[in-house]
């Protein structure tokens, strides 16, 4: 009657903890064998089975006939055989029927801890299985506690942990408060223990171990902070971008305070700045509300980098882009002297959120100066150019708003490609031209002596 009880006590454990009724069993059978080997020894040869049909629980005992017992726990002698079976010879294998009845308080004891510890793994593994392919998932639970800076979120069937490190700073919280967030990570032991010198992953280990040293997962870790989160925040409130219409590029943020978005749309038709905000921006603030008022800027994707630099520094208004190196991905943005504040942001934040969004190295300049800047890089250029006899400073400024920017530039040309500047005669420019190739051979020269100087000085110290 005991056994049927435990089988119909299975059945219910079943039910409430999600535990196939095979693992369960095979749980109840190998902690009999554990509780019978501390009566009987650790190498003794036990089974064990539980009959669900007649419910009932039985164990074995495997015993082999020898001359002379060694081992008591593995084998008997003939005499002690009859006891079994008929004739027994040297070699047969008898079955001991054992009295699970018959167990100790302590066997039974071990029994019951081992089933405990087996089904919390059971259960444990079966979580991980649910919660793992949930990654991604934007779900809500409740403040259960604290661990240091660390919250514990109640979800129901776990108990998830939304580190300090994806909490927006400047959110407060309560025990009992609700909390929206999305599943970043599902960890187990093993992952734990292969985290690597992954930077974020070693953070969420110190978040898990801190929790609970007696929990062994599985830890489902939370964010607040994570581009993804906002993502699936506008794909609520946007239907656009769930059916695909409109697509999200990419997304940076500065959790609670600044995030940008930048977005394209399939369809021509279709503004996608306009549709993410919605009528009277009720969509976009209703993300944003979610997020402790963040502010949102929302990017106009283009296939033309220089539209996509100009788009990404909004709110501020950019009057041109000069890309300085496409390889390096290296631009300078020139904004209207009002909008450099703007363009800029508060702790340079709107910049560096740009420079991330769009993958390039930005720099922000004022039309006045840039004009400055081209100002004193053209008294540069002018003042070089008076340095050759025959070149005042008027005559030099005329050469550079023409183009010949260096000495070697007007060294090359003819004298008629001169003589077509304004105020410049064919003897004036022959001279000057001559003038140009004389002082390349002078500091030709200069450049040659210098370098034999420091031949000679090398020679006098080696023979010294």
């Amino acid at each position: 009657m005991e056994a049927k009880d435990l089988v119909m006590a299975l059945e219910g454990l079943e039910r409430e903890k999600n535990i196939k009724r095979e693992d369960i069993l095979k749980t109840i059978e190998d902690a009999l064998v554990s509780a019978l080997r501390k009566n009987l020894g650790k190498t003794a040869q036990i089974s064990a089975k539980i009959d669900t049909e007649a419910g009932s629980i039985k164990a074995f005992q495997t015993l082999t006939v020898v001359e002379t017992v060694t081992n008591p726990e593995t084998e008997l002698d003939v005499e002690q055989a009859k006891a079994y079976t008929k004739n027994p010879k040297v070699g047969d294998v008898v079955t001991n029927t054992l009295d699970v009845e018959d167990f100790s308080r302590i066997a039974a004891q071990i029994a019951k801890q081992v089933l405990i510890q087996k089904v919390r793994g059971i259960e444990r593994d079966n979580f991980y299985k649910e919660f793992k392919p949930r990654e991604g998932e934007v779900i809500t639970g409740s403040v259960r506690r604290f661990s240091d800076r660390d919250i514990i979120v109640d979800l129901g069937k776990v108990e998830a942990i939304l580190p300090y490190c994806e909490q927006i700073k400047k959110e407060r919280y309560v025990n009992g408060s609700r909390v929206k967030a999305i599943i970043a990570k599902v960890l187990n032991q093993n992952d734990l223990a292969n985290v690597g010198d992954d930077p974020v992953l070693s953070r969420y280990k110190s978040a898990a171990f801190k929790m609970d040293k007696g929990q062994r997962g599985p830890y489902v870790i939370l964010s607040r902070t994570s581009p993804k989160f906002m993502e699936e925040l506008f794909k609520v409130e946007v239907p656009e971008i769930s059916e695909g219409i409109v697509e999200i590029k990419n997304i940076q943020r500065d959790p609670g305070f600044r995030a940008k978005v930048m977005v394209s749309s399939i369809d021509h038709k279709i503004d996608p700045i306009g549709t993410c905000v919605g009528m009277r921006g009720i969509r976009i603030r209703a993300v944003m509300n979610e997020l402790s008022g963040e502010r949102i800027d929302l990017i106009n994707y283009s296939d033309d980098i220089s539209t996509v630099l100009m788009n990404a520094i909004a709110p501020a208004k950019a009057s041109y882009v000069k890309l300085e190196s496409v390889s390096d991905k290296k631009a300078t943005i020139i904004v209207p002297d009002d909008q450099l504040a703007i363009a800029i942001g508060k702790d340079w934040q709107n910049i560096k959120l740009a420079s991330k969004l769009t993958g390039w190295n930005l720099e922000v300049k004022s039309e006045s100066q840039k004009a400055q800047e081209g100002k004193e890089a053209n008294e540069q250029i002018q003042a070089a150019l008076a340095d050759v006899e025959g070149i005042g400073p008027k005559m030099a400024e005329v050469l550079q708003k023409a183009g010949f920017t260096t000495v070697e530039k007007i060294a090359s040309v003819e004298p008629e490609h001169l003589a077509t500047l304004q105020g410049v005669g064919e003897k004036t420019a022959a001279k000057v031209i001559e003038s140009a190739k004389k002082y390349l051979a002078e500091k030709e020269a200069k450049a040659q002596e210098a370098q034999t100087g420091e031949v000679n000085d090398e020679h006098n110290e080696e023979a010294n």
